[in-house]
């Protein structure tokens, strides 16, 4: 069996990458793009002047919407970002367009096909993960409506762990905990499993008569994984009251997401004192998820300095497109978290 990474960060990527800046003209314009499943964010920064352009389209996961659309809408959110920066593809010095979906390797040759050679597709976890360190050696933690995790070693290693969507696998997200949560209702429905106040939630948030009469929701309507991991809201404010078994489903999902954690630690190396970022709405749950999470962390790597991360992922794409054109140490990552929340407030 194959025990390579499964996913690999590009060489022009890593953090100790070789440039050759003296021999090239400045950079000027640098592009980053996050494609989601919901929605492709891009961000064109003008390294003369400070500015940061902001361009948008429709989801780009292959996975959700196949690879034609997912490439329309990458083009479409360059191409408008590019333009009101006063540029175009052409014009750009890099290019790292960050992209969700299992497999991006269709989608890299699509954009291979309509744009300069030297434009990066990487998966969006190495955009996550950029956010999450800055893109120096770390971990970067995604735990939204699904979880992922991925890190690069002192050395350049990479490693991830989970990312296999909802049927495999995002074990400690929001949709986990939503499903997770909905068990538990129903086995205490049952008489299976302890009384919880899931129970009564549930029933309500999902305008249900019953907590029995939320099965066939899951299976006839269906509900999607947004609206059930939208319910994972009413699980952190039910275990902050104390609930034994909602407060146990957060020990659980931090069980789960450590032992991903942990597996990238030691694949990638990572000692010492090294960040690890948290990205994600299932985050905002606070101590109740954080707090075993990082004394699990603390368990194997002491000196880790964990933080949740408030800069939009688009940020981590433009850090390594500033990298890739070799002008990274002239960029900093509080002005690009600054410049982009102040574009998406216009």
């Amino acid at each position: 069996m194959n025990r390579d990474s499964l996913v690999q960060l590009p060489a022009a990527l890593a953090p100790s990458a070789p440039t050759d800046a003296a021999a090239q003209a400045p950079p000027r314009f640098i592009l980053g793009i996050d494609g989601g499943a919901t929605k492709t964010l891009a961000a064109v920064l003008d390294l003369e002047s400070g500015q940061l352009h902001l361009g948008q389209g429709g989801p780009s996961n292959q996975d959700a919407v196949g690879v034609h659309a997912a490439t329309n809408a990458l083009l479409g959110a360059a191409d408008e970002a590019c333009e009101r920066a006063g540029t175009d593809r052409k014009g750009l010095h890099a290019a790292v367009l960050a992209v969700a979906g299992t497999d991006t390797h269709a989608v890299q040759a699509q954009v291979r096909a309509h744009c300069p050679a030297d434009w990066i597709v990487v998966n969006d976890v190495v955009g996550a993960w950029a956010t999450a360190t800055g893109a120096q050696p770390g971990v970067g933690v995604i735990s939204g409506t699904g979880s992922n995790v991925f890190g690069v070693g002192a050395d350049g290693r990479a490693w991830r762990a989970g990312g296999w969507g909802h049927v495999l696998g995002d074990e400690g997200s929001g949709y986990w905990f939503g499903l997770e949560s909905l068990k538990a209702a129903l086995c205490d429905r049952e008489g299976s499993g302890p009384e919880t106040a899931l129970s009564d939630a549930a029933a309500e948030f999902f305008g249900a008569p019953s907590v029995e009469a939320l099965a066939p929701l899951l299976y006839t309507k269906p509900l999607t994984k947004s609206e059930i991991a939208a319910f994972a809201i009413e699980t952190a404010r039910i275990a902050a009251q104390g609930d034994p078994v909602a407060r146990a489903l957060y020990q659980d999902g931090a069980d789960r997401l450590f032992s991903q954690i942990a597996a990238v630690i030691r694949q990638t190396g990572l000692s010492g004192a090294f960040p690890v970022g948290l990205i994600g709405s299932a985050f905002k749950a606070g101590d109740i998820f954080v707090g075993p999470l990082t004394r699990a962390i603390h368990a194997i790597a002491p000196d880790a300095r964990l933080a949740c991360v408030d800069m939009a992922p688009v940020g981590g794409c433009v850090l390594l497109a500033a990298r890739a054109s070799g002008a990274d140490r002239a960029v900093d990552q509080a002005e690009v978290g600054r410049l982009i929340d102040e574009a998406l407030a216009r």
